[in-house]
């Protein structure tokens, strides 16, 4: 159960990662003009930005709202030769381990007053540089995994399934492929193994961010382009400069400013949007005169898991959860009212919750 959404920010130095997550988190850490100026990872709580909550709030007629959060985690930056200790690799890899998933942050602008730390070749070479070293440091973990497996399975025939996943992981890093996009390939139960045995960095859900100027936000065809470099990942266009500038601005002002460029969103709420996607993830929401909330889960979660998200109390005596979509219950005007109109439902163990339930559990626990 996924309650604390953590995404770790990576890239190659001076691609604009720590001026990034400063505009995601809004605080103002070190964005120096050289490489490794992130060595420990600096971190981020951000609350999800969702208006439902408001609107809850005052039908409710209460002040406390507890959003959903998502972690942001700047990463020091990456160069060749990280999965053998180069730069900061080591700790550069240790700490994507811990992540759910990963935002990829591709430079496509042009500043000559922020170098680069090699020749540039175009952003195609960038991403390579760091696909393949975590490409190298999953083969060293399965490198080291495999004739062990191996010797354990002429033992134990049991073993012959593990062993037949660690190979074909081997196989698909050994052609230099990132493990994720290859989930389907491999059985639930064999992805479900390999995740928790040898937690493969290249198992992480990755998300491309193409840090670009303000005058390429409008540039479709260069956005496409740059899109099929990674496809079937997906790929999002921020440009960090002007996230930072919408963070000394109001609400109406940061409004006009992304009209003003043709954006309907921040790249915050691109990123999470995103990353709430590419980790199937969904929020459901709980409401009262004491407090509105939203609650992060996987979007296969059933009633009494939901429940045990708020307290484990709440699923292991789940008796029923009270059901009432979030527009609904705005139409209605209030729960009385959507119960008078029949749209209050009554769910069950089996039931699955929905992105929009606002929901009551009913539960009891013995002594």
């Amino acid at each position: 159960m996924s309650k604390n959404l953590e995404i770790g920010i990576v890239g190659l130095p001076n691609v604009g990662k720590s001026t990034l997550f400063n505009a995601l988190t809004n605080n103002n850490v070190l964005a120096a003009n050289y490489p490794f100026a992130t060595i420990e990872p600096n971190t981020g709580i951000v609350p999800v930005p969702d208006i439902r909550l408001n609107k809850l709030a005052d039908l409710y007629h209460t002040q406390k709202i507890v959003p959903a959060t998502v972690t942001f985690v700047d990463i020091a930056g990456l160069v060749a030769g990280a999965s053998k200790g180069e730069g900061l690799g080591n700790q550069f890899l240790s700490h994507i381990r811990s992540v759910n998933a990963i935002i990829h942050v591709v430079r496509e602008f042009t500043d000559t007053n922020v170098t680069r730390i090699d020749d540039y070749a175009g952003p195609n070479k960038d991403i390579g540089v760091i696909n393949t070293e975590l490409v190298l440091a999953d083969l060293q973990s399965v490198e080291k995994r495999l004739p062990r497996l191996e010797k354990e399975a002429r033992v134990d025939l049991k073993l012959k399934p593990e062993l037949e996943t660690l190979q074909q992981a081997y196989e698909l890093l050994n052609a230099n492929q990132l493990l994720f996009p290859k989930e389907d390939s491999f059985t639930e139960s064999a992805w479900q193994w390999l995740k928790q045995d040898l937690q493969l960095l290249t198992m992480k859900p990755v998300i491309y961010a193409f840090n670009i100027d303000e005058a390429t936000l409008n540039e479709d065809v260069k956005k496409s382009t740059l899109g099929d470099l990674v496809s079937p990942a997906q790929a999002l266009y921020v440009c960090a400069k002007l996230e930072s500038e919408l963070n000394s601005l109001d609400e109406t002002d940061r409004a006009e400013l992304l009209q003003s460029y043709g954006q309907k969103e921040s790249g915050l709420l691109q990123l999470i949007h995103a990353a709430y996607g590419v980790l199937g993830l969904q929020s459901f929401l709980t409401a009262g005169e004491k407090e509105v909330r939203a609650w992060t889960i996987p979007q296969t979660t059933t009633a009494p898991q939901a429940a045990g998200v708020i307290h484990t109390d709440f699923e292991r005596g789940f008796i029923a959860a009270e059901v009432v979509g979030y527009h609904d219950l705005i139409a209605a005007g209030s729960l009385a009212a959507a119960r008078k109109m029949g749209q209050v439902r009554t769910e069950g163990k089996e039931y699955h919750m929905q992105a929009d339930d606002v929901v009551e559990f009913r539960f009891n626990v013995s002594k």
